[in-house]
Protein backbone atom coordinates (compact mmCIF):
# COMPACT_ATOMS: atom_id res chain seq x y z
CA UNK A 1 0.00 0.00 0.00
CA UNK A 2 1.75 3.22 -0.75
CA UNK A 3 1.75 5.64 2.01
CA UNK A 4 2.83 8.95 0.61
CA UNK A 5 2.95 10.42 -3.19
CA UNK A 6 5.67 9.16 -5.64
CA UNK A 7 8.12 11.75 -5.93
CA UNK A 8 7.67 12.41 -9.71
CA UNK A 9 3.44 13.29 -8.33
CA UNK A 10 5.15 15.40 -5.81
CA UNK A 11 6.80 17.70 -8.37
CA UNK A 12 3.94 17.67 -10.44
CA UNK A 13 1.94 18.80 -8.16
CA UNK A 14 4.43 21.66 -6.67
CA UNK A 15 3.85 22.67 -10.70
CA UNK A 16 0.30 22.44 -10.69
CA UNK A 17 0.77 24.95 -7.48
CA UNK A 18 3.40 27.32 -8.97
CA UNK A 19 1.33 27.68 -12.25
CA UNK A 20 -1.93 28.32 -10.82
CA UNK A 21 -0.93 30.12 -7.47
CA UNK A 22 -2.30 27.68 -4.80
CA UNK A 23 -1.19 25.41 -2.20
CA UNK A 24 -2.06 22.43 -0.49
CA UNK A 25 -5.03 23.15 1.62
CA UNK A 26 -6.80 20.96 4.97
CA UNK A 27 -10.77 20.51 5.41
CA UNK A 28 -11.20 22.09 8.55
CA UNK A 29 -9.58 25.06 11.05
CA UNK A 30 -8.97 24.28 14.38
CA UNK A 31 -9.05 25.86 17.77
CA UNK A 32 -6.76 24.76 20.26
CA UNK A 33 -6.79 25.84 24.05
CA UNK A 34 -3.99 27.52 24.90
CA UNK A 35 -4.22 26.17 28.57
CA UNK A 36 -2.82 22.98 26.69
CA UNK A 37 0.23 24.50 26.55
CA UNK A 38 0.46 25.89 29.85
CA UNK A 39 -1.42 23.47 32.12
CA UNK A 40 0.88 20.95 34.45
CA UNK A 41 -2.11 18.29 34.18
CA UNK A 42 -2.42 18.21 30.56
CA UNK A 43 1.35 17.68 30.26
CA UNK A 44 1.06 15.20 32.81
CA UNK A 45 -1.53 13.45 30.70
CA UNK A 46 0.33 13.67 27.58
CA UNK A 47 3.52 11.93 29.51
CA UNK A 48 1.39 9.60 30.50
CA UNK A 49 -0.03 8.26 27.10
CA UNK A 50 3.41 8.50 25.65
CA UNK A 51 4.59 5.85 27.81
CA UNK A 52 1.78 3.80 26.32
CA UNK A 53 2.93 5.00 22.45
CA UNK A 54 5.71 3.39 20.29
CA UNK A 55 8.03 6.26 20.90
CA UNK A 56 10.89 6.96 18.47
CA UNK A 57 14.23 6.94 20.80
CA UNK A 58 16.99 7.15 18.15
CA UNK A 59 18.08 6.51 14.51
CA UNK A 60 19.13 3.17 14.36
CA UNK A 61 22.65 3.96 13.52
CA UNK A 62 23.01 5.58 16.68
CA UNK A 63 23.89 1.92 17.96
CA UNK A 64 25.71 0.76 15.23
CA UNK A 65 27.81 -1.96 17.06
CA UNK A 66 27.23 -4.85 19.28
CA UNK A 67 27.63 -2.92 23.56
CA UNK A 68 26.89 0.29 21.87
CA UNK A 69 24.03 1.83 24.22
CA UNK A 70 22.17 5.09 24.40
CA UNK A 71 20.74 6.23 28.18
CA UNK A 72 18.18 8.95 27.80
CA UNK A 73 14.73 9.78 29.12
CA UNK A 74 11.47 8.68 27.59
CA UNK A 75 8.20 10.26 29.29
CA UNK A 76 10.16 11.05 32.59
CA UNK A 77 11.67 7.09 32.58
CA UNK A 78 15.33 6.75 32.40
CA UNK A 79 15.85 4.29 29.98
CA UNK A 80 19.18 2.59 28.41
CA UNK A 81 19.00 0.76 25.17
CA UNK A 82 21.75 -1.71 24.12
CA UNK A 83 22.43 -3.81 20.81
CA UNK A 84 23.61 -7.23 22.35
CA UNK A 85 25.86 -9.66 20.94
CA UNK A 86 23.46 -10.86 18.11
CA UNK A 87 23.18 -7.44 17.44
CA UNK A 88 19.49 -7.35 18.80
CA UNK A 89 17.88 -4.59 20.52
CA UNK A 90 17.58 -4.47 24.75
CA UNK A 91 15.74 -1.74 26.69
CA UNK A 92 15.52 -1.73 30.22
CA UNK A 93 14.97 0.78 32.99
CA UNK A 94 18.49 2.68 33.66
CA UNK A 95 18.57 1.67 37.29
CA UNK A 96 20.76 -0.23 39.37
CA UNK A 97 18.97 -3.05 41.21
CA UNK A 98 20.89 -2.21 44.47
CA UNK A 99 20.06 1.51 45.39
CA UNK A 100 18.77 2.42 41.81
CA UNK A 101 21.34 4.96 40.72
CA UNK A 102 21.38 4.79 36.79
CA UNK A 103 23.90 2.61 35.43
CA UNK A 104 24.64 4.36 31.87
CA UNK A 105 24.73 8.20 30.57
CA UNK A 106 24.30 9.02 26.89
CA UNK A 107 25.79 7.07 24.20
CA UNK A 108 28.73 4.84 24.36
CA UNK A 109 30.29 1.29 23.88
CA UNK A 110 30.45 -0.76 26.46
CA UNK A 111 30.79 -4.93 27.14
CA UNK A 112 29.87 -4.46 30.95
CA UNK A 113 27.70 -1.81 32.66
CA UNK A 114 29.20 -1.47 36.01
CA UNK A 115 26.93 0.87 38.54
CA UNK A 116 29.45 3.76 39.75
CA UNK A 117 28.25 3.50 43.60
CA UNK A 118 28.82 0.21 44.62
CA UNK A 119 30.61 -1.91 41.32
CA UNK A 120 27.45 -4.13 40.88
CA UNK A 121 27.76 -5.21 36.64
CA UNK A 122 25.35 -6.04 34.49
CA UNK A 123 25.81 -7.77 31.03
CA UNK A 124 24.46 -5.91 28.00
CA UNK A 125 21.96 -8.97 28.09
CA UNK A 126 21.17 -6.94 31.50
CA UNK A 127 22.31 -9.80 33.80
CA UNK A 128 23.32 -9.52 36.91
CA UNK A 129 27.09 -10.77 36.32
CA UNK A 130 28.73 -9.26 39.79
CA UNK A 131 27.74 -8.00 42.93
CA UNK A 132 31.04 -7.03 45.19
CA UNK A 133 31.47 -8.65 48.49
CA UNK A 134 28.28 -10.84 47.59
CA UNK A 135 28.81 -12.41 50.80
CA UNK A 136 26.67 -9.41 52.09
CA UNK A 137 23.87 -10.26 50.67
CA UNK A 138 22.72 -13.69 51.79
CA UNK A 139 20.23 -15.27 49.69
CA UNK A 140 20.73 -12.78 46.70
CA UNK A 141 18.53 -13.88 43.46
CA UNK A 142 20.86 -12.73 40.64
CA UNK A 143 18.33 -13.95 38.17
CA UNK A 144 15.32 -12.12 39.62
CA UNK A 145 17.72 -8.96 39.92
CA UNK A 146 18.85 -8.33 36.75
CA UNK A 147 17.85 -4.85 35.27
CA UNK A 148 14.29 -4.31 34.50
CA UNK A 149 12.91 -4.20 30.72
CA UNK A 150 10.38 -2.44 29.55
CA UNK A 151 7.63 -3.35 27.11
CA UNK A 152 9.28 -3.25 23.74
CA UNK A 153 11.71 -2.16 21.52
CA UNK A 154 12.18 -2.18 18.05
CA UNK A 155 13.29 -0.98 15.07
CA UNK A 156 11.41 -0.11 11.76
CA UNK A 157 12.21 2.09 8.85
CA UNK A 158 15.56 3.57 10.50
CA UNK A 159 14.16 4.36 13.38
CA UNK A 160 14.27 2.67 16.82
CA UNK A 161 10.61 3.15 18.89
CA UNK A 162 10.72 1.86 22.67
CA UNK A 163 6.90 1.10 24.23
CA UNK A 164 7.51 1.28 28.15
CA UNK A 165 4.38 0.18 28.75
CA UNK A 166 1.77 -1.80 26.92
CA UNK A 167 0.51 0.26 23.72
CA UNK A 168 -2.90 1.57 24.09
CA UNK A 169 -2.34 2.26 19.66
CA UNK A 170 0.13 1.48 17.22
CA UNK A 171 0.98 5.53 16.95
CA UNK A 172 3.47 6.17 14.86
CA UNK A 173 3.87 2.60 13.67
CA UNK A 174 -0.10 2.64 12.29
CA UNK A 175 1.15 3.59 8.60
CA UNK A 176 5.23 4.62 8.79
CA UNK A 177 7.30 4.00 5.13
CA UNK A 178 10.51 3.36 5.60
CA UNK A 179 12.55 6.38 6.36
CA UNK A 180 16.47 5.49 6.72
CA UNK A 181 17.96 2.72 5.18
CA UNK A 182 21.23 1.37 6.37
CA UNK A 183 23.40 3.80 4.19
CA UNK A 184 22.28 6.79 6.60
CA UNK A 185 25.05 7.24 9.00
CA UNK A 186 25.09 9.83 11.85
CA UNK A 187 28.43 12.10 11.41
CA UNK A 188 26.97 14.64 14.48
CA UNK A 189 24.56 14.65 17.36
CA UNK A 190 23.43 17.18 19.85
CA UNK A 191 20.95 17.77 22.63
CA UNK A 192 19.77 20.66 24.44
CA UNK A 193 17.10 22.15 26.70
CA UNK A 194 14.94 24.54 25.66
CA UNK A 195 12.60 27.17 27.80
CA UNK A 196 9.34 26.12 25.71
CA UNK A 197 6.70 24.05 25.31
CA UNK A 198 7.23 21.12 23.17
CA UNK A 199 4.49 20.78 20.66
CA UNK A 200 5.63 24.64 19.93
CA UNK A 201 8.56 23.48 18.33
CA UNK A 202 6.79 20.66 16.13
CA UNK A 203 4.22 22.75 15.07
CA UNK A 204 6.78 25.39 13.63
CA UNK A 205 7.98 22.47 11.27
CA UNK A 206 4.38 21.40 9.66
CA UNK A 207 3.56 24.66 7.76
CA UNK A 208 5.18 26.72 4.88
CA UNK A 209 2.74 29.86 5.74
CA UNK A 210 5.83 31.45 7.79
CA UNK A 211 8.04 30.83 5.54
CA UNK A 212 8.51 34.18 4.10
CA UNK A 213 7.61 36.94 7.22
CA UNK A 214 10.26 34.99 9.16
CA UNK A 215 12.87 33.29 6.83
CA UNK A 216 13.12 36.12 4.95
CA UNK A 217 16.89 36.37 4.25
CA UNK A 218 17.55 32.64 4.84
CA UNK A 219 15.41 30.38 3.10
CA UNK A 220 12.77 32.28 1.54
CA UNK A 221 14.93 33.21 -1.38
CA UNK A 222 15.56 29.43 -2.16
CA UNK A 223 11.95 28.85 -1.73
CA UNK A 224 8.58 29.68 -2.20
CA UNK A 225 5.83 32.18 0.53
CA UNK A 226 3.25 29.67 1.80
CA UNK A 227 3.64 26.62 -1.28
CA UNK A 228 3.39 23.06 0.13
CA UNK A 229 2.07 19.93 -0.66
CA UNK A 230 1.23 18.25 2.76
CA UNK A 231 0.39 14.74 3.33
CA UNK A 232 -1.05 12.25 6.67
CA UNK A 233 -0.68 8.30 6.74
CA UNK A 234 -2.24 7.19 9.89
CA UNK A 235 -1.36 9.57 12.69
CA UNK A 236 2.05 10.74 10.86
CA UNK A 237 2.49 13.44 8.44
CA UNK A 238 4.73 14.91 6.15
CA UNK A 239 5.02 18.53 4.64
CA UNK A 240 6.84 18.97 1.42
CA UNK A 241 9.00 22.59 1.22
CA UNK A 242 10.11 23.00 -2.74
CA UNK A 243 13.14 25.45 -3.57
CA UNK A 244 12.96 27.42 -6.40
CA UNK A 245 15.32 25.21 -8.47
CA UNK A 246 12.62 22.77 -8.88
CA UNK A 247 11.74 24.71 -12.17
CA UNK A 248 14.57 23.04 -13.29
CA UNK A 249 12.74 19.87 -13.53
CA UNK A 250 9.86 21.04 -16.17
CA UNK A 251 11.97 20.24 -18.90
CA UNK A 252 13.20 17.21 -18.05
CA UNK A 253 10.91 13.77 -19.11
CA UNK A 254 8.93 12.59 -16.71
CA UNK A 255 10.52 9.33 -15.92
CA UNK A 256 13.83 10.93 -15.59
CA UNK A 257 13.18 13.76 -12.74
CA UNK A 258 15.70 13.53 -10.06
CA UNK A 259 13.89 15.12 -7.03
CA UNK A 260 17.15 15.25 -5.02
CA UNK A 261 18.42 18.81 -3.81
CA UNK A 262 14.97 20.14 -5.17
CA UNK A 263 12.71 19.95 -2.03
CA UNK A 264 12.35 19.40 1.59
CA UNK A 265 10.63 16.53 3.06
CA UNK A 266 9.60 17.08 6.46
CA UNK A 267 8.04 14.18 8.51
CA UNK A 268 6.08 14.36 12.01
CA UNK A 269 6.54 11.05 12.96
CA UNK A 270 3.85 10.94 15.83
CA UNK A 271 4.03 12.48 18.26
CA UNK A 272 6.86 14.49 19.11
CA UNK A 273 9.93 13.39 16.24
CA UNK A 274 11.00 15.67 13.27
CA UNK A 275 12.66 13.81 10.32
CA UNK A 276 13.93 16.62 7.57
CA UNK A 277 15.28 15.27 4.53
CA UNK A 278 17.46 18.35 3.85
CA UNK A 279 19.69 19.18 0.76
CA UNK A 280 22.55 17.03 1.71
CA UNK A 281 21.92 15.68 5.06
CA UNK A 282 18.90 14.08 7.28
CA UNK A 283 17.83 16.06 10.51
CA UNK A 284 16.24 13.72 13.40
CA UNK A 285 14.95 15.52 16.15
CA UNK A 286 12.88 14.53 19.49
CA UNK A 287 11.47 16.94 21.43
CA UNK A 288 11.17 15.54 24.63
CA UNK A 289 8.58 17.37 27.27
CA UNK A 290 9.80 18.04 30.83
CA UNK A 291 7.50 20.52 32.23
CA UNK A 292 5.07 22.76 30.43
CA UNK A 293 7.56 25.53 29.62
CA UNK A 294 10.89 22.94 29.10
CA UNK A 295 11.52 20.70 26.48
CA UNK A 296 14.87 18.61 26.14
CA UNK A 297 15.43 18.52 22.46
CA UNK A 298 17.86 14.92 21.02
CA UNK A 299 19.28 15.97 17.70
CA UNK A 300 20.98 13.63 14.83
CA UNK A 301 21.91 14.61 11.84
CA UNK A 302 22.96 11.67 9.03
CA UNK A 303 24.54 11.45 5.87
CA UNK A 304 23.96 8.92 3.22
CA UNK A 305 27.44 7.18 3.08
CA UNK A 306 28.45 3.95 1.62
CA UNK A 307 31.67 3.77 2.25
CA UNK A 308 34.93 5.97 2.39
CA UNK A 309 33.80 9.26 1.26
CA UNK A 310 35.80 11.79 0.52
CA UNK A 311 36.56 15.53 2.50
CA UNK A 312 34.67 17.36 0.35
CA UNK A 313 31.22 14.78 0.48
CA UNK A 314 31.57 14.55 4.55
CA UNK A 315 32.30 18.80 4.68
CA UNK A 316 29.46 19.59 2.35
CA UNK A 317 26.80 17.51 4.64
CA UNK A 318 28.30 19.55 7.81
CA UNK A 319 28.17 22.98 6.02
CA UNK A 320 24.46 21.74 5.44
CA UNK A 321 23.43 21.13 8.83
CA UNK A 322 25.62 24.46 9.79
CA UNK A 323 23.61 26.92 7.38
CA UNK A 324 20.49 24.96 8.93
CA UNK A 325 21.27 25.36 12.41
CA UNK A 326 22.77 28.59 11.98
CA UNK A 327 20.16 30.56 9.72
CA UNK A 328 16.61 29.17 9.69
CA UNK A 329 16.55 27.02 13.18
CA UNK A 330 17.75 30.57 15.16
CA UNK A 331 15.23 32.38 13.26
CA UNK A 332 12.67 29.61 14.69
CA UNK A 333 13.60 29.40 17.92
CA UNK A 334 13.18 33.10 18.15
CA UNK A 335 9.67 32.79 17.20
CA UNK A 336 8.89 30.19 19.24
CA UNK A 337 10.51 31.82 22.09
CA UNK A 338 8.34 34.80 21.52
CA UNK A 339 5.15 32.49 20.64
CA UNK A 340 6.18 30.95 24.65
CA UNK A 341 6.61 34.63 26.34
CA UNK A 342 3.07 35.29 24.86
CA UNK A 343 1.59 32.56 26.40
CA UNK A 344 1.87 34.24 29.69
CA UNK A 345 0.01 37.13 27.98
CA UNK A 346 -3.48 35.88 28.82
CA UNK A 347 -4.59 37.40 25.74
CA UNK A 348 -6.05 34.40 23.89
CA UNK A 349 -7.87 31.12 25.01
CA UNK A 350 -6.98 29.90 21.79
CA UNK A 351 -4.57 29.32 19.32
CA UNK A 352 -6.35 29.26 15.57
CA UNK A 353 -4.98 27.30 13.28
CA UNK A 354 -6.16 27.80 9.92
CA UNK A 355 -6.66 25.75 6.45
CA UNK A 356 -2.82 26.26 5.34
CA UNK A 357 -1.52 24.47 9.06
CA UNK A 358 -3.15 21.18 7.85
CA UNK A 359 -0.13 19.18 9.42
CA UNK A 360 -0.47 20.90 12.87
CA UNK A 361 -4.56 20.12 12.87
CA UNK A 362 -3.75 16.53 11.78
CA UNK A 363 -0.81 16.57 15.24
CA UNK A 364 -3.81 17.94 17.56
CA UNK A 365 -6.78 16.07 16.29
CA UNK A 366 -4.38 12.47 16.99
CA UNK A 367 -3.48 14.13 20.87
CA UNK A 368 -6.72 14.88 21.81
CA UNK A 369 -8.42 11.70 20.12
CA UNK A 370 -5.95 9.62 22.12
CA UNK A 371 -5.61 11.60 25.24
CA UNK A 372 -10.05 10.97 25.62
CA UNK A 373 -9.54 7.46 25.23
Amino acid sequence: MQLIKTDTEVIQQVFDHIDNGTTDLGDECWQEPVVNYTDPKRLEAEIALFKHLPMVYAPSDALPNSGSYFAREVAGVPLLVVRDKEMKLKAFRNACRHRGMTIAEGRGQTKVFRCTYHGWAYGIDGALQHVPHETGFPGLNKDANALVPIHQVEEHGGLIFVNIEPPIDDGALSALPPLLDDTFKVFDTSEYLGKVNWKLNIEATLEGYHIKPTHEKTFYPYGFDNLNVVESFGRNGRITFPFRRIESLRDVPIDERDISGKVTYVYNVFPNCTVAFLTNHVSVTIAEPVSPIETYYYSFRLGKLKGIESDNEIEKMQRDARFVAESGLVEDNEVIRRIQAGLNSEANTHFNYGLYEKAIVHLHKNLASLLHQ
